[in-house]
């Protein structure tokens, strides 16, 4: 796989086996990129509703393909150093980042006070997965 050189690769300290800080910061990396292309699969063709919807189901596809490349290596690498539920946390708080400027900047729609409420209780809420 590309990136079991780079981001798979554990280091000795002390005797005691330590991942690398890529193995934390990759998936990180990965799943904003692959959240951009599926935010782009399910709301990009919003903006194409004059478009025959098997056109734009066709087309979500095939953006979503590039969404996977990117999410599966992401969660497979994150896996070493998070456990599911904070992988998930992860996901839903880059959702909610990427969703609000795709929102604005691509789509026009104005963020209110209330969505922004909604989103900092979610974001609120992931501290407690984070807890050990």
């Amino acid at each position: 796989m590309l990136y079991s050189n780079v981001a798979l690769k554990y280091i000795e300290t002390n005797g005691n086996r330590n991942p690398e800080m890529s193995n934390y910061l990759l998936p990180i990396a990965l799943l904003l990129g692959s959240n951009v292309f599926m935010t782009f699969a399910w709301y990009g063709h919003l903006k194409f509703t004059d478009r025959p919807l098997w056109i734009v189901i066709l087309v979500s596809w095939a953006i979503a393909f590039f969404e996977y490349c990117l999410q599966v290596p992401g969660n497979r690498i994150g896996y070493r150093v998070y456990n599911p539920a904070q992988l998930k946390t992860i996901q839903e708080i880059i959702t909610l980042v990427v969703f609000v400027a795709f929102s604005t900047l691509y789509l026009g729609a104005a963020i209110k006070w209330n969505h922004i409420v909604g989103f900092a209780l979610i974001v609120a809420a992931s501290f407690f997965i984070f807890l050990d």
